[in-house]
């Protein structure tokens, strides 16, 4: 990761509450703000989640590539920040977004068409 001595700090409290993996890294679910369509999953360190906070769009950190990266600053389909949330064990975060255009890279709405269904056994109706 960039050395970034210099860099504003995320906010300590929030900082302090993140569970990351070994790489320093926790996972973000992108979802839609108005639709709880979920667009996509990335994977932010701190700076990513402080650039997140701090300035409306959302930056992840590539790990094929190991740079930061702000959806749409390529392709024009970014992801303008509405909410984020850290779940209860401090290991996932929820963006809640307004997406332009597509979210995923092979321009479909979300990464999950692309991948398709699974074909999962359908569990029973809890209502019934």
């Amino acid at each position: 990761m960039p050395d970034l001595t210099d860099a504003p700090a995320l906010d300590p409290a929030i900082a302090d509450r993140l569970k990351r993996d070994e790489h320093g890294l926790v996972a973000a679910v992108v979802q839609q703000h108005d639709t709880g369509e979920v667009l996509m999953l990335g994977w932010m360190d701190d700076e990513a989640l402080r650039r997140t906070l701090t300035e409306g769009r959302v930056t992840f950190w590539s790990r094929s590539r190991a740079e930061y990266w702000r959806k749409g600053d390529t392709s024009g389909h970014v992801q303008l920040v509405r909410s984020v949330a850290l779940d209860c064990d401090g290991d996932a975060l929820l963006v809640r977004v307004h997406q332009v255009g597509a979210a995923c890279h092979t321009g479909t709405r979300t990464c999950f068409e692309a991948g398709g269904d699974l074909g999962a056994v359908v569990g029973p109706d809890a209502t019934a």
